[in-house]
């Protein structure tokens, strides 16, 4: 069987790079791909290349169901914004978030409050706040970072879909100890052990409080943002939205925009989601845990988002607003309004079949930085180590759950056999949660980031940019806690409040810096710009 080494590497490191360069994300995944199938085949390789991107959808339901999930609530977002509920949402929001700091805690609250699955998360915040956002004159960058950093975050914290599959790889990790099934824990009991660990999730949810109160910025996200605030665009002049909803379907044709129109769909998509998330975990006997756990979130969030487009369609009957056949336009147009998402998904999926374990067909490139990590492991570096073995892996392949498949069934045994400590892989468990998340949160290639940029209407790449400076301080400043805690022990709970000073000492310092050496103010307007209410 062939083993590419480092040349495994190339494509997805090749994507990443064009795409921050050339700001092209379509062409730079497809490059990508394409590198692989060089390296597979020793050829020109484009019959390998579209084998790869035709796989992303055929050889995976999962990958299907969030296509169809990602269409219909485009389906939804049209709707909701031809019924008027968009300019509804942003009429009422006018009076009672009035400034960007409201609206930032509003969006970070609500981020905190749908924990049970991360696309739901994306979806609901990015189309709630969306347009009063823009009503604020808020950078659609800076939406997407609140959106982004705080719903994989949360996700990693409370029961949902990721607590579910890592408790598998939780038990994964410990079938290959060797450990008698009466001496491995529980694997709940671990993860929940293993929660303080998880530092990343938890100072990134800070990090986002942190930012949205005390209105500082550095960074490309201090550019963004006196942009946005100085002359009222969200995006820059040359920006490519993940979605435009106001450009691809014209002003809506209501006199009178209700409420209801908007947080109807809304209230509907969460409820059935989570109703048939419960259902589907449902069996006999089954408790509440189990039922979260065992749910297929998937199907779900189709279910949620089919419910959701009928509650528009009934709207629309009810108050007389459309017909059905201007629904049925509308419906489509809404696809089309997602066409971009979906693209970049496939090819973003298509690349996680490149770096694919090589007996599945691709070139191995989790298991090679897996291997090479192995050569430098010491107790005290154990988390440091696997901290950025995953965080380099999810960059990478940009899936956070492909990361937790690779890393944690390695990382469980190495720490069992250097310790035989059930606390040290409890530690793993956290440090393998906070490389994927940073590692999602840094690629340009990961769906959840797609995701987050398409609910938020924002440009992918500068979604990417803007936010990498945010993620990396944060993953810093977590690496010289999780050093510390190799060498004394200290408990992470002592270790969070130095962290959470830390970050406050290095927002307040790096926007002071940033903003001095360019001549401008380090946080931007927190009164709501003076904008002329749209005539009734």
């Amino acid at each position: 069987m062939a083993q590419f080494g480092a040349l495994s590497l190339v494509p997805p490191l090749l994507a990443i790079a064009l795409a921050i360069v050339t700001r092209k994300a379509v062409l730079s995944l497809f490059v990508g791909i394409w590198s692989g199938g060089v390296i597979l085949t020793g050829s020109i390789g484009l019959g390998q290349t579209f084998d790869w991107i035709a796989q992303a959808i055929g050889d995976s339901v999962f990958h299907a169901q969030i296509i169809i999930f990602t269409l219909l609530l485009g389906s939804a977002v049209a709707m909701m914004w031809r019924l008027g509920g968009s300019h509804a949402v942003r009429n009422w929001a006018r009076d009672r978030l009035d400034t960007r700091r409201k609206a930032g805690i509003a969006a970070w609250i609500l981020g905190l409050v749908l924990f049970f699955d991360d696309y739901a998360n994306t979806a609901v915040v990015g189309s709630t706040m969306k347009d009063i956002s823009d009503h604020l004159e808020m950078s659609r960058e800076k939406l997407s970072y609140l959106v982004d950093s705080t719903a994989a975050p949360v996700a990693t914290l409370a029961i949902s879909s990721w607590v579910a599959f890592q408790l598998s790889m939780i038990e994964a990790g410990y079938e290959a100890t060797g450990l008698a099934q009466s001496e491995i824990p529980n694997s709940f009991a671990v993860f929940l052990e293993s929660i303080p660990y998880n530092m990343y999730a938890i100072l990134a949810i800070v990090m986002v409080g942190i930012i949205v109160i005390t209105q500082r910025d550095y960074g490309e996200m201090l550019t963004a943002e006196h942009r946005a605030s100085r002359t009222g665009k969200v995006t820059r002049d040359d920006a490519r939205p993940m979605q435009d909803v106001e450009a691809e379907l014209g002003e809506p044709n209501i006199d009178d925009p209700r409420l209801t129109s908007f947080f109807l769909p809304i209230a509907v998509l969460i409820a059935v989601t989570i109703g048939s998330a419960l259902y589907t975990g449902y069996e006999p006997g089954a408790s509440l845990y189990d039922m979260v756990t065992g749910a297929d979130y998937a199907v779900a969030l189709i279910f949620g988002s089919f419910a959701m487009v009928a509650s528009t369609y009934l709207l629309a009957i009810v108050y007389d607003l459309l017909s059905l056949g201007e629904c049925v336009d509308t419906t489509i147009d809404g696809f089309g309004i997602m066409l971009t998402a979906v693209t970049i998904l496939v090819l973003a999926w298509g690349i996680g079949n490149v770096v694919a374990p090589v007996e599945d067909g691709g070139l191995g490139t989790g298991a090679y930085v897996a291997d090479f990590v192995e050569q430098f492991i010491s107790p005290e570096l154990l988390p440091i180590i696997v901290l950025f073995t995953a965080a380099f892996i999810a960059f990478s392949t940009g899936s956070s759950w492909g990361t937790m498949g690779i890393v944690t069934p390695i990382a469980v045994p190495v720490a069992w056999g250097l310790t035989e400590s059930h606390t040290m892989v409890a530690v793993m468990v956290g440090m393998v949660f906070s490389g994927a998340i940073f590692g999602d949160h840094s690629s340009p290639i990961s769906d959840t980031t797609v995701l987050s940029s398409t609910f938020t209407g924002a440009d992918l790449i500068d979604h990417v940019r803007t936010q990498f400076y945010y993620a990396a301080t944060v993953i810093l400043v977590v690496a010289v806690l999780m050093l510390v805690w190799g060498y004394t022990r200290i408990t992470p709970y002592a270790l969070l409040p130095v962290g959470i000073l830390a970050l406050i000492g290095i927002v307040y310092g790096l926007s002071e810096f940033d903003a001095s050496r360019r001549g401008i103010d380090p946080t931007t307007d927190t009164e709501r710009p003076e904008v002329v209410a749209p005539e009734d």
